[in-house]
């Protein structure tokens, strides 16, 4: 199992970054809120990670936080909840956020979140609420992707287009992804975008 990286970021396109580990470059899989907290390319990173293997492929997370991964791992455990969906509900809110949504059985706001219906809110709200007790009271759970400095330097230059790629691939619909950008061209990054763009959804 490989627990953490500690390298140097070679590429960071959302949702994926590559960092370069004694010669190798490893690709993972973030949430936004882990890409948002990350350097510009060139610089030195440290990310928790978890593997996945299949059949066909091993399957590399990465988490700026060891609080984003345990919550990485608690919500996979849960009926209908892929790796793919769990770093969508990452992207769209931090760990504080998702334990008051559970917490207060927010419905609505979960199913703000790419690919949660209700019935898929309902079952997490009522799976994630007994792990809780296990964890830090909400408040004091960190709260990622605040003063990011990071910005997109590989790919095409067109971080609209970037950010609605990234979106899509967290689950959003393509012609929702680029509903939910309009009015958010002239922010500085695709992070930023992103961000932009599920604050604007989770606040609907």
């Amino acid at each position: 199992m490989i627990g953490r990286l500690r390298g140097t970021l070679l590429e960071k396109q959302p949702p994926w970054l590559v960092v370069d580990v004694a010669g190798v470059g490893y690709e993972l899989e973030a949430s936004m809120t882990t890409l948002v907290a990350m350097p510009g390319t060139g610089e030195p990173v440290s990310l928790y990670t978890h593997l996945t293997i299949r059949d066909d492929a091993h399957l590399l997370y990465g988490f700026a936080r060891e609080q984003e991964r345990a919550l990485f791992r608690a919500l996979i455990k849960v009926n209908g909840i892929g790796p793919k969906l769990a770093l969508g509900i990452l992207s769209g809110m931090d760990e504080d956020a998702f334990v008051r949504c559970v917490m207060d059985d927010d419905v609505k706001a979960l199913t703000r979140l790419p690919g949660v219906g209700k019935k898929t809110a309902e079952r997490l709200i009522i799976e994630m609420r007994d792990r809780f007790p296990h964890w830090e009271q909400p408040g004091e759970l960190p709260i990622g992707g605040e003063g990011a400095t990071g910005t997109v330097s590989t790919g095409p230059a067109d971080p609209v287009a970037d950010a609605e790629a990234a979106l899509v691939s967290l689950g959003y619909k393509p012609a929702e992804a680029s509903r939910m950008l309009v009015g958010l061209e002239d922010a500085e990054s695709t992070e930023a975008l992103i961000k932009a763009a599920l604050s604007r959804r989770l606040a609907g």
